[in-house]
């Protein structure tokens, strides 16, 4: 969210997954390797404000503040312009292994820290409410926060090095914590600060995850729901699918990436194309996970979380081409918004002992080796 002056907002924000400024990456990855521990991408929000500078300069010239959107929220309640850890990794200038602004990734993008907000732990308090229209009293401490992923974390209980779990959300993740940072730029593996202090992770991402089977129920006729019931009574068939909708990150780092249905026949029903596309997900995110294990060693134990989790094929899907069991908790759903609420008792006080403790466990998962033997197959079509 870019603001001027008067902190106004100056346009509409680009979201996280707009491919728009690939033409910029190039500029800033080396540097952003180097400092940021990351690959320059697309989706990071240094690109973006290049693209700004270059395509809309009245627009970069009347910027005074850039805050990511739950910062803007923060802002509005509070008058504290603030960022969390976790989140401001996702930017590019934050010197990840330092836990603070870059100021060399700043000026890459012509911006300083006079544009940045304060920097805290998702833990910390960092402001107190002042604007009381959306019915929060004042004085209410306002937490740090953290992004999706790190938040997820967080209400999973996965904030010990080594604790990791899947993600099957709009995007997916497969997400590991770690005692200190763990660059991986090569395999374009996203090496962040945690939400809470003196942690680090690692993600592999995937761009299309429950967002390609959203998109499959638009273009097929049906909802989300009647899609994954019909997929689960579905035959399997020769059908497969890429999941590339916005193009891909973790391992590709392909901007231009494109889905694909590929192998339908006269014969092929609704259901085998749904089951198609859960499968070719839970492909790409075997792929995120190979990745992550290349530099990072064995994960063995792995979590699932997010809406995808409801799906009971899905997960074997997931758990056959992981090769590994799957655990399966309670309220997989709503991980972030409890890790963000976690981390607000965190910020009056808590236990994180106390606070940060995994749900219940329904079940696993298990892996089928027969629901992953298209995966060769599946790779060529890259």
């Amino acid at each position: 969210v870019v603001l001027d002056a008067a902190d106004h907002v100056l346009r509409p924000a680009i979201l996280w997954n707009d491919g728009r400024a690939a033409g910029e990456c190039a500029a800033l990855d080396q540097a952003a390797r180097r400092i940021a521990g990351n690959r320059a991408m697309p989706g990071f929000t240094a690109p973006k404000l290049a693209w700004l500078r270059a395509q809309e300069p009245e627009v970069f010239a009347a910027t005074r503040r850039v805050l990511l959107p739950k910062d803007f929220l923060r802002l509005r309640l509070t008058g504290e312009a603030v960022s969390d850890m976790s989140d401001a990794a996702g930017t590019l200038w934050l010197d990840v292994a330092r836990r603070d602004w870059s100021d060399e990734m700043l000026a890459l993008t012509g911006l300083t820290r006079a544009h940045m907000p304060r920097l805290v732990e998702g833990s910390a308090v960092s402001g107190r409410v002042v604007n009381t229209e959306w019915g929060i009293p004042a004085g209410v401490p306002v937490a740090g926060g953290a992004g999706d992923n790190a938040a997820g974390a967080v209400g999973l209980g996965c904030v010990a090095p080594g604790q990791a779990f899947v993600s099957l959300g709009t995007s997916g993740v497969v997400f590991v914590a770690d005692a200190a940072p763990r660059p991986d730029p090569a395999r374009t593996v996203h090496s962040f600060c945690h939400a809470l202090p003196g942690l680090w992770h690692r993600m592999a991402v995937i761009l299309s995850a429950g967002g390609a089977l959203a998109w499959a129920a638009s273009v097929l006729g049906a909802d989300e729901a009647t899609l994954a019931r019909e997929a689960e009574a579905a035959e399997p068939g020769r059908v497969l699918f890429l999941p590339y909708l916005a193009g891909e990150r973790t391992p590709h780092d392909d901007a231009a990436a494109c889905g694909l249905w590929f192998g339908l026949e006269a014969g092929t029903t609704r259901g085998q194309m749904a089951r198609a596309v859960m499968q070719g997900v839970a492909f790409a995110l075997a792929d995120g996970l190979d990745s992550l294990e290349a530099e990072g060693g064995p994960i063995p134990r792995l979590s699932l979380i997010g809406g995808g989790a409801r799906s009971g094929l899905w997960a074997r899907l997931l758990a056959s081409a992981l090769d590994r069991p799957l655990t399966l908790v309670a309220d997989a759903g709503v991980g972030p918004a409890l890790g963000a609420a976690q981390l607000a008792a965190l910020a009056t006080g808590a236990d994180p002992a106390a606070i940060c403790t995994p749900p219940a466990a329904l079940g696993e998962a298990l892996p089928e080796p027969a629901l992953a033997e298209a995966r060769a197959h599946w790779r060529h079509l890259y």
